[in-house]
């Protein structure tokens, strides 16, 4: 008996290209997604904390991921786990500049800083990094906006309900994708009306920050529902919680759910894909690519 003819489902494809503006210096990401390399120099990260804590070590690792394809390095001195406390001012300062200031020198790969307090956004900026990563979408700090605005470089604004200390706790919403928008639009014309260049901001919906399983699998099955806003869409599923609700399993054994997550949000229309396993995504998402080129010659 034949096999029955079977078709495959066509598979809706965003492949935008993005212009951004770092202190003057034009820059494009797309069509191939660009790699942000995580860099925790923290004692308590969910994945990774202590495991980067001397500033040799977080060097060490970050020109590891250059290495291995990373276009940008995020550095953060401040766990945004789930359940975790804001760290002072002057410790987060005394985690990341000693590595900022080492690394610097060392690589011509875009440096992020991951905080939400304008004083140790802008020290980084004068030491040589060239992003912020505010997971506040610039609403903790009110000195943030200027601060970016005035060094001329681009800022990551991420949805998160609540704070890193109460957005597991139940979070809902009435409708998800048009509530993140909202959330988008807002911020996105607060950033602007402070100075900030259009083409200096980038989204990121936030997988994991205030979102529960349900919630996480719709936002990276509809991260095109953000393309319109005409912004980088940034996704950091790597390693995350709702990874292991899926595979049972910890935090260490989630790279196979990771690498899923990233080729989906790649054909979804995310340009940025942040994780700790730079080598295996690139190469993940080099098949993927590559499979998707040879449909088009197909077609």
């Amino acid at each position: 008996m034949p096999l029955a003819e079977t078709k495959p489902d066509k598979i809706q494809i965003a492949e935008p290209l993005y212009t951004i503006d770092i202190r003057g210096k034009k820059l494009t990401i797309g069509p191939e997604p660009w790699l942000v390399g995580i860099l925790n120099v923290t004692p308590d990260s969910f994945s990774d904390g202590g495991k980067y804590f001397e500033p040799e070590r977080a060097v060490e690792r970050a020109l590891q991921m250059v290495e291995k394809g990373a276009r940008i390095i995020d550095i953060g001195g401040e766990s945004s786990r789930p359940g975790s406390r804001e760290v002072p001012e002057e410790e987060e300062l005394a985690r990341v500049m000693p590595v900022i200031k080492r690394l610097r020198p060392q690589t011509t790969a875009l440096l992020s800083i991951d905080t939400r307090k304008s004083r140790v956004a802008r020290t980084a900026l004068e030491e040589g990094a060239d992003l912020v990563n505010d997971i506040s979408a610039l609403r903790h700090d009110p000195d943030m906006t200027g601060t970016v605005a005035g060094a001329g470089v681009p800022v990551i604004l991420m949805h998160m309900l609540g704070t890193p200390e109460t957005m597991q706790l139940n979070p809902q919403y009435a409708d998800l994708l048009a509530e993140i928008r909202a959330f988008f639009l807002e911020r996105i014309r607060q950033a602007e009306e402070g100075g900030i260049a259009s083409d200096r901001i980038i989204i990121d919906p936030g997988i994991g920050f205030g979102k529960n399983l349900e919630h996480n699998l719709t936002l990276l099955n509809r991260l095109d529902h953000f393309l319109d806003l005409g912004k980088p869409i940034l996704v950091g599923p790597s390693r995350k919680s709702f990874i292991g609700l899926i595979l049972e399993e910890p935090v260490e054994r989630r790279l196979e759910g990771t690498l899923a997550a990233a080729v989906l949000s790649w054909l979804r229309g995310a340009a940025i894909i942040r994780v700790h396993d730079v080598l295996e995504t690139k190469r993940a998402l080099l098949v993927a690519q590559s499979i998707v080129k040879e449909k088009r010659v197909v077609d």
